[in-house]
């Protein structure tokens, strides 16, 4: 038996208005979670533009390397039921996407779920496809799983266009209707099937992507200020002259001794990594540990200095961050191999708790695995001599050993046994655990003609 109804009875048993509200809430979470890099994206699909439906996709970023993001697509029209031809349809689709270089540069790969409400009525699609849209109206839901591939192209700080292509597996659900503009339905059905899915993407980032890398000699800091200002003088009043504008960083580099300008960035070579930099900061780890802990010695105010002064240059106007230097180190005792890993591993975490806080890209970073901090136990050593340390004879023959003895396992070997262990259970008590370290060497920086970020 055929039912007769008109199609406003029909779609108030779809009611668009509660799925509307359940994508609004959706895009309501996702813009709401907690990002600490505060990296938003707001981007366009000109391809879905194409087919007379407004679309805008949120995208925020996760972490070095990922990123989520929601998509939605609304059209309403004609909004006339008695139009025959229909291409009515609500969209909405979640996405979670990972990044080769970093969030928002280059190449991408992700996964997407998509939900749609649809009713279509007389459309034509190419290459015969889905003919039964042709004679009657469908109207119904449909879930699909998706896997993409994509680039974007940074046009500038805030502009990115990017491409993806890729493929989803669905099954929708629906009633079929006899007609465009009438409700006598004659059945419904359920089918699996595969579908290509493409967006061509005009992106906006907030608050922008970090500067890229881009390392020029510059004068030096005292030719830049030395600039005289003539004095105008009129018939009318005298002129007092006016001196120029201090800049943010030019303060900022006075009482930030970690602060360098990128015309005196060299790459440290292994030697002189390892001696410790009074300005750096450092951040400590338990034996063999590699997990920043903020509870450990003075680690969350390190941490939260290093922040501070990471923030403060970003958010200047007048400077782009260059370089950052971290190296990390681990104390000699244990295998060499093993404390070469442990090394490496500290100096990333640093890395990666930077990241995790600010928008910083990877080339933004020179990370040095420092392995075993030797020259700097040797200078802790030979402080602590001079400051009259009651054990000045027996950390001299450390001092001798360290000197005279290239290899390395062996020279650990002749620590542990000087004067029956009792030298090396103090050295272990008062010096190792300052070599257990990740340091926040130096921030090269270079000078912004133009202030707009």
């Amino acid at each position: 038996m055929k039912h007769h109804l008109t199609e406003q009875s029909v779609r108030s048993r779809h009611p668009e208005g509660a799925t509307i509200m359940v994508v609004v809430t959706l895009f309501f979470l996702l813009i709401t979670l907690p990002v600490r890099s505060q990296q938003v994206t707001i981007s366009n699909n000109l391809l879905y533009d194409a087919t007379l439906t407004p679309n805008l996709r949120v995208g925020v970023r996760l972490a070095p390397h990922w990123s989520m993001g929601v998509t939605a697509g609304y059209r309403p029209w004609p909004t006339d039921d008695n139009v025959s031809t229909k291409w009515r349809h609500l969209l909405v689709s979640p996405d979670l996407r990972y990044w080769t270089d970093s969030v928002d540069v280059h190449h991408f790969f992700g996964v997407n779920l998509i939900y749609s409400h649809y009713n279509l009525a007389n459309l034509k699609f190419p290459f015969g496809l889905y003919k039964g849209f042709r004679h009657e109206r469908r109207e119904g839901d449909l879930g699909a799983l998706g896997a993409f591939y994509g680039y974007s192209w940074p046009l500038g700080r805030h502009w990115n266009i990017e491409a993806l292509i890729g493929a989803f597996v669905g099954y929708a659900k629906y009633d079929r209707y006899a007609c465009g503009k009438c409700g006598t339905k004659i059945g419904d059905n359920s089918r699996w099937f595969v579908l290509p899915q493409a967006a061509l993407n005009i992106v906006f980032n907030i608050p922008g992507r970090p500067r890229k890398t881009v390392p020029q000699v510059m004068p030096p800091i005292d030719t830049l200020r030395a600039v005289e200002i003539p004095v105008v003088e009129t018939a009318h009043f005298d002129t007092v002259p006016v001196a120029p504008k201090e800049r943010n960083i030019d303060m900022l580099l006075r009482t930030e001794p970690i602060l360098a300008h990128i015309s005196d960035y060299k790459s440290y070579d292994r030697s002189q990594v390892l001696r410790r930099d009074k300005n750096a900061l450092f951040v400590y780890f338990p034996k063999s540990e590699v997990k920043i802990r903020t509870d450990w010695r003075d680690n969350q105010k390190t941490l939260d200095r290093i922040l501070d002064i990471t923030q403060k240059l970003y958010a200047d106007d007048d400077a782009m961050i260059c370089k950052i230097q971290i190296v990390g180190l681990a104390s000699f005792d244990g295998p060499q191999k093993m404390n070469e890993s442990i090394a490496k591993q500290r100096a990333f975490a640093l890395k990666r708790y930077l990241q995790e806080h600010m928008p910083l890209a990877d080339d933004q970073f020179e990370v040095v695995f420092g392995g075993e901090g030797w020259a700097d136990f040797r200078d802790h050593i030979e402080e602590s001599i001079a400051n009259g340390s009651d054990r000045a004879a027996e950390l001299q023959q450390v001092l001798d050993i360290i000197d005279n003895e290239p290899n390395l396992t062996r020279r650990e070997q002749k620590i542990k046994s000087l004067n029956r262990g009792r030298t090396y259970q103090y050295i272990k008590e008062h010096h190792l655990a300052d070599q257990r370290n990740s340091g926040y060497l130096r921030v090269y920086f270079d000078y912004v003609e133009n202030s707009s970020k």
